[in-house]
């Protein structure tokens, strides 16, 4: 009998989120780039009588513990490529925030794919298991394959970014989730009647990574969706003013929020900014982390 797996995956930031127009289907086309951070789910898996999720760490009651789960998803997609049951127990141990803006859903999909592919053992290729990531998900192939990368189409189209440092960052977690949908659909809702130009990777953005370039990359980092969060969360706006009082470089709404990214300049300004924040009466925690990191990994014994 094989043992359970347990795979380590990255929470991400989008240094650039540059959303289009809606598309007939509902979506929208991104130029997305995509930066894996140091804060991380483990998911386990192990072979079960039944499909089933659990979940423990913060906000754990949040998680939807039936098959809307994206890794309970993933489990059944994999199984029903291989013509086998998705009879396994995934358990999540959380720690990225929940519908935060961060992919913590799509991390835990990624997660539970890789983790069923290596407990089955289905010889999976990576390239097999991107397109199973990409029907779960926009967020769900970077969530497998980490680092930095950018997103076209949906998000799902992946080109690697190379980066030459490491990019110090503080997120300020606030109360209660923002749904991604009502987010886009207020994107929308004030881009009516306007035209919407196509979206395109930064080039001063990705010279930044590349170059290790904190200061620049701060001057580069943009969300269109920014205005969207704060217009359904306006006390977001507080958050980012606290965190750039506190020093932070530049500030911005994660993906499609409720969350909030500041880049700072080291560690040290990195705790100087996330005890700033924590004190500030804005969120309701803060944490320090870098990026890149890698994508999802099967922790070894």
């Amino acid at each position: 009998m094989t043992p359970g797996v347990t795979v380590r995956v990255p929470a991400k930031v989008n240094a650039q989120l540059a959303v289009g127009a809606v598309r007939p289907d509902g979506f929208h086309d991104l130029a997305n780039v995509f930066l894996a951070v140091g804060l991380y789910d483990e998911v386990t898996v192990t072979r079960a009588d039944a499909l089933c999720v659990t979940c423990s760490g913060p906000d754990a009651a949040q998680v939807p513990l039936d098959a809307t789960n994206l890794a309970a998803r993933a489990a059944i997609a994999l199984a029903e490529r291989h013509g086998i049951a998705p009879d396994v127990h995934i358990h999540i141990d959380k720690d990225i925030p929940v519908a935060g803006g961060m992919a913590g859903g799509s991390a835990d999909g990624a997660a539970a794919l890789l983790a069923c592919d290596a407990l089955w053992s289905t010889g999976s290729t990576p390239d097999e298991l991107l397109a199973i990531c990409a029907e779960l998900g926009s967020d769900v192939p970077f969530s497998l394959v980490g680092g930095a990368a950018l997103g076209v189409g949906r998000g799902e189209q992946l080109t690697p970014v190379d980066v030459g440092g490491t990019f110090h960052w503080v997120f300020a977690v606030a109360d209660g989730g923002l749904s991604t949908p009502a987010v886009y659909g207020e994107f929308d809702r004030l881009t009516a009647g306007t035209r919407v130009p196509e979206p395109t990777a930064s080039a001063a953005l990705l010279d930044a990574l590349r170059a290790g370039d904190t200061a620049a990359l701060a001057g580069a980092l943009s969300n269109d969706l920014q205005a969207a969060a704060l217009s359904l969360r306006p006390s977001l706006a507080g958050t980012l003013a606290a965190g750039t009082a506190a020093g932070a470089l530049a500030a911005l709404v994660s993906g499609s929020g409720p969350t909030t990214a500041f880049l700072v300049a080291d560690a040290e300004s990195a705790e100087k900014v996330a005890d700033a924040l924590r004190t500030s009466g804005t969120c309701r925690s803060a944490r320090a982390a870098v990026s890149p990191a890698p994508g999802a990994t099967v922790q070894r014994p």
